[in-house]
């Protein structure tokens, strides 16, 4: 793969040398309230510039770290299933060199290209997921595939008890009627996730993160903000609890930077995204 000419900050390995691959999904299609999405990969590596590479929270630099930008995947907004497609394509070319793909959304139906991809490989995959939303609807006013759906999806391929939700508080009383049945779902909090990474140590687990699992007045710059969420300092520990896991696949999504001018709500997601990759590498 050739390097992306604008990388994420410190991002700029090689990519044969990479532990790590960044990819963005610009695709926000079937999104149900304010679309915007597509635009945070690019807009998260122009303004990465104006923060450090390095962390204090973990005292580690990116620059230090082993890690390949690939750049946007050239996605196709009239067909959801040829987005799909290829999400799932470029993941597994980076999955089949032993590489951990790391995707930049998008709304957050591109985690399921990803995660066909990811269960392909690993049978025994598993998923912690954490967002304000369960997204666990059979369908979204008639379309199977949607960003209300996904984690609906992602259970069809990975079964009953393979996925584990925080944060959630807000979704159609039936998602929680059937989640109750099928998934761990924590409502409002990161309560009990020290539990569920002992239980899940050795297995293969894809991440997932919804930012707008965080308070709006930390991040309103989403397309369903949900009053409520978590406070940044509480999702960076929470980050820290699941690297320590054997995460083979992962994905941050649903920031949409029109819906805040300021750019507080992009410096924030490149802050999550650089504690993550720090935490990963």
């Amino acid at each position: 793969m050739s390097k992306n000419v604008e990388t994420f900050l410190g991002c700029d390995s090689e990519y044969v040398d990479a532990k790590l691959v960044i990819f963005g999904a610009p695709f926000d299609s079937t999104t149900s309230y304010r679309p915007g999405a597509r635009f945070a990969s690019r807009t998260m590596r122009a303004e990465s510039y104006g923060l450090e590479a390095y962390s204090p929270y973990q005292d580690r630099d990116l620059a230090d770290a082993a890690i390949f930008d690939a750049g946007d995947l050239e996605l196709c907004f009239g067909d959801t299933h040829l987005a799909l497609g290829d999400i799932e394509r470029f993941a597994d070319s980076i999955l089949s060199d032993g590489k951990c793909p790391v995707m930049i959304g998008g709304e957050h139906l591109v985690t399921l290209g990803a995660a066909r991809a990811a269960v392909k490989r690993y049978p025994d995959l598993h998923v912690v997921h954490f967002d304000a939303h369960a997204d666990l609807r059979d369908d979204y006013l008639g379309a199977k595939l949607s960003h209300a759906t996904v984690l609906r999806r992602t259970w069809e391929l990975v079964g009953d008890g393979r996925i584990f939700q925080f944060g959630i508080r807000s979704g159609d009383h039936s998602e929680f009627l059937w989640g109750a049945e099928h998934v761990f779902t924590q409502k409002f909090t990161f309560d009990g996730l020290d539990q569920v990474v002992r239980m899940l140590a050795g297995r293969p687990v894809y991440f997932t993160l919804d930012l707008d699992v965080l308070d709006p007045s930390v991040f309103p710059g989403t397309g369903t903000p949900e009053a409520g969420g978590v406070s940044f300092l509480q999702l960076l520990d929470a980050i820290r609890q699941v690297s320590g896991l054997n995460i083979v696949a992962c994905d941050i999504n649903e920031l949409s930077p029109p819906y805040d001018p300021s750019g507080i709500s992009t410096a924030t997601a490149c802050k999550v995204l650089r504690e993550l990759l720090l935490a990963l590498s």
